[in-house]
């Protein structure tokens, strides 16, 4: 098949097979393995996978990567080409199909299992519908821009490694975008610029999603517990991210000192995270009342448990279905993200606290990420705006004031206003 050929595939009608799976071991070495249809460890995956946690990837990105190299190999194995065949047209055709293909719908266990093992279609709704209460448009049938350029950059990633490791085809499936010519920098001299891959979709720039304090005090007021009461008011002062707040350990919290411990994602760092006071009310109204229920009791225990017996650690999972029931009762679609989102911007507009330290509370590698968080946020600029037209209008119906040296009843009389 030549690489410059048109495909006559069907990628209208083309269903991803589902065969093969990624699959989370209690392997460290392997903290995820991808089988094939067979139920084999794909050994180029493997290796490729064993890469990234040699570069210092946490767990959570190996996964994310795996899921992205399972979804490739489930579309090759749907045409029978193997991954070592692969060729632009095969990456050509997976970007095509990636742009106009609904994504597959998960349902939940207890479904599919009070339905015989085969439960109707979940219809998803439209992306372009937002949601009346956070403004945030639902999940769409279709691949998001952001999971298409994810996927691409992950298999040119993929095929480069295995190009340079000499295992791979000869010619990376996808490759780098054509390089552009740009205007002379000085004389005699010019640069080229690449864009990245050649198939990755534009992805459009989105500014972090903060919740308002009208509707931060709604969502506070739809929770049941003490402990959803205080995972939301640390996750809220401290801008922890959702996974790390679940890896505080019962001698982590510092009533006295106002201090959090948590392990940061990217680096496993333990950090003492300074959070508002009312958290840790909740916090101590949580752990008595955990504790008279029964929950394991250590300095070494987890903080964050499961309400019912048998008591289990709180997962994240756990932590999104809690927010998901309060969503459901206000009609809205918040992410446990969003609460970082709203930490971060309460205290980059705080003028009296340095941007270098909410920096660091939040644990970014760069200043430039921290001053995204700077510019106000839509729904200040919606309130500005609507005030500027307020005063437009008011201006509008104030009378004239007539300039010094001019009576009022003589422009009356001019003007006809007597009249």
């Amino acid at each position: 098949m030549l690489e410059t050929g048109d495909s006559a595939r069907d990628l209208v009608g083309f269903v991803l097979p589902e065969t093969g799976g990624l699959v989370e071991t209690a392997d460290p070495a392997r903290p995820y393995v991808l089988l094939d249809a067979d139920g084999a460890v794909v050994a180029p995956v493997e290796a490729f996978l064993a890469e990234l946690q040699a570069c210092s990837r946490p767990a959570t990105t190996i996964r994310s990567y795996g899921m992205d190299l399972l979804r490739w190999w489930r579309f090759l194995s749907g045409w029978g080409v193997a991954w070592d065949r692969a060729t632009r047209v095969e990456a050509r055709d997976f970007a095509r199909w990636m742009r106009m293909a609904p994504k597959p719908t998960r349902v939940h266990w207890r479904r599919r299992s009070s339905d015989g093992g085969h439960p109707p279609p979940v219809s998803r709704p439209s992306a372009a519908v937002p949601n009346p209460v956070t403004g945030r448009a639902a999940p769409g049938r279709l691949y998001s821009a952001s999971t298409q350029a994810h996927c691409e950059t992950v298999l040119r990633s993929f095929y480069t490694f295995h190009l340079e490791e000499g295992t791979g085809p000869i010619l990376n499936p996808f490759p780098t975008t054509r390089e552009r010519r740009r205007r002379p920098i000085a004389a005699g001299r010019s640069t080229r610029q690449s864009a990245g891959g050649r198939y990755r979709p534009s992805v459009p720039r989105r500014l972090p999603r903060r919740i308002p304090d009208s509707r931060f005090n709604e969502l506070f007021a739809a929770l049941r517990y003490n402990r959803d009461r205080a995972l939301l008011a640390f996750w809220v002062s401290n801008g922890a991210r959702a996974s790390e707040l679940l890896t505080s350990r019962q001698r982590d919290p510092l009533p006295g000192e106002q201090l959090l411990g948590v392990v940061r994602k990217g680096t496993g760092e333990f950090q003492q995270l300074p959070s508002s006071p009312d958290s840790f009310v909740w916090l101590r109204l949580y752990q008595e009342e955990a504790w008279r229920a029964g929950a394991p009791r250590g300095a070494d225990k987890p903080l964050w448990w499961t309400l019912r017996r048998p008591f289990r650690p709180l997962t994240y999972h756990a932590a999104r279905a809690m927010l998901n029931r309060a969503n459901a009762l206000l009609g809205a679609n918040w992410t446990l993200h969003d609460l970082r989102h709203t930490a971060a911007y309460r205290m980059a507009r705080d003028p009296q606290l340095a941007l270098t330290d909410v920096q660091w509370v939040l644990g970014h590698a760069h200043l430039t990420t921290t001053q995204i968080y700077v510019p106000a946020g839509q729904d200040e600029v919606v309130e500005a705006v609507r005030a500027h037209h307020e005063r437009q209008s008011h201006q509008a119906q104030m009378p004239a004031v007539p300039a010094a040296g001019y009576r009022t009843e003589s422009l009356n009389t001019l003007f006809g206003r007597n009249q």
